[in-house]
């Protein structure tokens, strides 16, 4: 067996008798200092052992996330309404697709963007509208001509009252007239508004009755509106609550509609509603879904990772659009690209890269408004955005974790047209891609630089502390000779 002694041989650290040993003041200062230095130093090294870093790098695009981007949105049109807001994209590879349904959602709001019910569902508008009427140029004029002298008094005495809103110049105004004629022909013959007075049918000439259409919202023509009786709002800018109508434009299509309507009501309403008009007694109840003319978009699109455009306009496939009348101002809530982040990714993504933070969205919160009652009308309204993917690695993670963030820039114009107005969001991708990698630190490399701070700072200490001891002695001596 190895003796005690034998293993005490190998110390290292050989102790001292403490009686042989002597404390100074100067050498307990140095200690505390040296305890301090080690301290301060420690806490450098645990922070700079803490802190992540990372190699950027610009490289060629490697698209590990496939060959479609989606963009997720959130925009306000105040005088653009649901009834024909329409998004469309396409690429320069050919690929359109127009009046994207499937993931968006659409509320109508007012000019303050307030939301003013509940989620928008348009009627069904069939792909061929059925015009059997059009070439026949016999007909009488069944329907009454409405301006906004007589708008009131009628929506007040009817129950229902039925209006065709239609411009002359209007293709699709034309094609609809002899049987909107022929049908309010037959539905006076059937329901006198005389007699039963239940419904009547109506005409309003937006060319002529600018300011009354413009009350109502018709952004298309023709738009056939359905007023029920009670349905003024005086509360609200004198805006009536309607329903419009989407079905076939065919004579047949338009009585059989005519006859759902009234087929419901008393044939007394009628003379009750000439009792309250004598009575000034006027029923104010309100629909559930009034009518307005702006409209909030939000949802996502996919799209090619190619050069495209994201356009928001007005679109019908049986309307004819004013574009003088069509405004397109906006204001962007939300705009990104590249799929949503889970809370993971998001605290991930701080550490990395804090000058990132999170989804960037350059154009949140921005207003394109323009005076559309001045000579800031048909204005299309462009923003060119130009796409970089970061791409973070995280080697912290087991296995490596990967995630992908797009940043863009934003350059908008306004300029005049001559068709009908767009707001149009330009995207480009660039080839390249920042490639971001962090640098994990090593545990041992950090234990090695503790460990050279202690044994640095003790051994500057004790060499401090023995150059101070010794100039003292040699002080004190040299006092010592001079006294005797």
């Amino acid at each position: 067996m190895i003796s005690s002694s034998k293993i005490k041989s190998v110390d290292f650290y050989r102790k001292i008798p403490r009686d042989l040993t002597e404390a100074s003041l100067s050498g307990a200062w140095l200690s505390i200092v040296a305890a301090l230095s080690m301290m301060f130093l420690f806490g450098m090294e645990l922070n700079d052992y803490l802190t992540v870093s990372t190699t950027t790098s610009v490289v060629v695009d490697r698209s590990l996330d496939g060959e479609f981007l989606r963009i997720d949105f959130n925009l306000s049109f105040p005088a653009l309404s649901c009834e024909f807001a329409s998004v469309d994209v396409g690429d320069v590879l050919g690929t359109n697709r127009l009046n994207i349904t499937k993931t968006l959602r659409k509320f109508s709001i007012d000019h303050n963007l307030n939301p003013t019910g509940s989620e928008f569902h348009p009627g069904p508008i069939p792909t061929v509208l059925n015009h059997g009427d059009e070439g026949d140029e016999e007909y009488e004029l069944g329907s009454v001509p409405i301006t906004a002298k007589n708008f009131d008094k009628f929506v007040h005495l009817y129950p229902v009252l039925v209006v065709n809103f239609f411009a002359p110049w209007c293709y699709w105004s034309n094609r609809l007239k002899p049987s909107w004629e022929k049908a309010a022909k037959i539905i006076r013959e059937r329901y006198d508004p005389e007699q039963d007075g239940r419904i009547l049918m109506g005409k309003v000439d937006c060319t002529e009755e600018g300011d009354l259409c413009r009350r109502h919202h018709v952004q298309g023509y023709p738009s056939v509106r359905i007023f029920r009786k009670g349905s003024d709002i005086r509360d609200n800018h004198n805006h009536h609550e309607h329903e419009s109508y989407y079905g076939e434009r065919d004579t047949d299509s338009v009585v059989t509609a005519m006859e759902a309507l009234v087929a419901p009501l008393p044939l007394e309403s009628h003379k009750l509603a000439l009792e309250n008009k004598s009575n000034d007694t006027i029923d104010t109840a309100k629909r559930p879904a009034p009518s307005t003319g702006g409209c909030r978009i939000e949802g996502f699109v996919r799209v090619k990772k190619v050069p495209g455009n994201l356009v928001i306009t007005a679109h019908s496939g049986a309307h004819s659009f004013d574009p003088s009348q069509i405004n397109v101002s906006h204001v962007i809530s939300h705009l990104s690209f590249g799929r949503k982040l889970s809370t993971r990714m998001l605290t991930d993504l701080k550490r990395l890269t804090p000058y990132l933070g999170g989804s960037i969205d350059r154009l949140t919160g921005r207003e394109y408004i323009t005076n559309h009652a001045d000579q800031h009308a048909n204005v299309t309204i462009e923003h060119y955005l130009q796409v970089v993917k970061t791409e973070l690695v995280s080697k912290r993670s087991s296995p490596e974790f990967h995630f992908i963030e797009y940043e863009y820039t934003a350059h908008s114009s306004l300029m005049q047209s001559t068709y009908i107005p767009v707001a149009k969001f330009h995207f480009e991708l660039s080839p390249m891609q920042v490639l971001v990698t962090e640098n994990p630190k090593s545990l041992s490399h950090f234990i090695t630089n503790v460990c050279a701070i202690i044994g640095g700072v003790f051994t500057v200490a004790g060499i401090l502390e023995s150059i101070l001891h010794n100039t003292i002695r040699l002080v004190k001596k040299v006092e010592l000779g001079k006294h005797i």
